[in-house]
């Protein structure tokens, strides 16, 4: 028996049609982001915690986003702030998958207790909102990045635990399924081979959507004093010292279209991954 070719594997054998338009600017902009936040200690154009410049001066061709109220530049500070969001969504969105790929494989294929037991643990946790389960969390742990990372991966794993269960149930009811285990192949290959591969699509479509929503996440927690904490270049806590200063608008105005950038382009790139990974073209 032939392994189960996906539906993602076989859009990838031909052009990649989805990536143009508003895909192809979410796609730039994604690769531009990553490209700062790995580069930007070898070509930073100040030191984003030391005072450069006479505090809250507005946007000039030296300071493109002006300074903060302690003569920070508030350019430099927003692009070393992409090294503290971009790092932790990508950690959050990697460990969520993870751990609801186990739970959500395992309770949808075997069944039984099991899934009782672990969609209940899965339904609790899913009953609050995100954003309040996650400050609930973050604030018993005790602010900083660390825990607000803890915290985002406690919130956001039953989410993929809960998609991937649905899909192992409907996949593991075809007919190759059924064969395979007619013929003795051992459940864990047949997960591995012939279910996971059809049921992950949209694990993937949905992971690529929610980075932008951890990111936005991530500065929630910082702009409420749980997350990243002063003097730190984190965006979220870059608009908490910016909500002080009403007249100094541009001080939150730059993490905020930050911010705005990377949630648009996930969101882009999300979209089009969906519509092409759509099973319906494929199978």
């Amino acid at each position: 028996m032939t392994d189960v070719i996906s539906p993602a594997r076989r859009l990838r054998r031909g052009r990649p049609e989805w990536l143009r338009g508003p895909a192809l600017v979410g796609a730039i902009a994604i690769t531009v982001w990553l490209l700062v936040a790995l580069t930007v200690p070898l070509w930073s154009p100040y030191d984003p915690l030391a005072e450069v410049a006479p505090r809250l001066q507005g946007p000039s061709w030296h300071h493109l986003m002006g300074t903060d109220q302690l003569g920070r530049d508030v350019f430099t500070r927003m692009l070393w702030g992409s090294r503290t969001s971009l790092p932790v969504a990508f950690v959050v969105i990697l460990s969520s998958v993870v751990i609801g790929t186990i739970v959500g494989a395992i309770a949808g294929y075997r069944g039984g207790w099991i899934d009782a037991v672990l969609m209940r643990f899965v339904d609790i946790t899913m009953a609050f909102p995100p954003i309040l389960l996650a400050m609930a969390i973050t604030a018993s742990l005790g602010p900083g990045v660390r825990n607000a990372l803890i915290a985002m991966v406690l919130v956001w794993w039953p989410i993929y635990a809960r998609l991937l269960r649905a899909q192992v149930i409907a996949v593991k009811q075809r007919e190759y399924v059924e064969s395979a285990e007619a013929i003795g192949v051992k459940r864990f290959a047949i997960l591995r081979r012939y279910v996971l591969p059809m049921a992950y699509t949209p694990v993937l479509v949905n992971a690529t959507m929610d980075f932008g929503q951890v990111v936005l996440l991530t500065a929630s927690l910082s702009f409420i004093g749980l997350g990243a904490r002063p003097p730190s270049p984190e965006w979220g806590a870059m608009i908490t010292e910016g909500a002080t200063q009403f007249y100094s608008w541009w001080i939150a105005t730059a993490p905020g279209l930050a911010i705005l950038v990377v949630v648009l382009a996930f969101n882009y790139v999300g979209d089009a991954l969906r519509d092409s990974f759509d099973v319906k073209g494929v199978l």
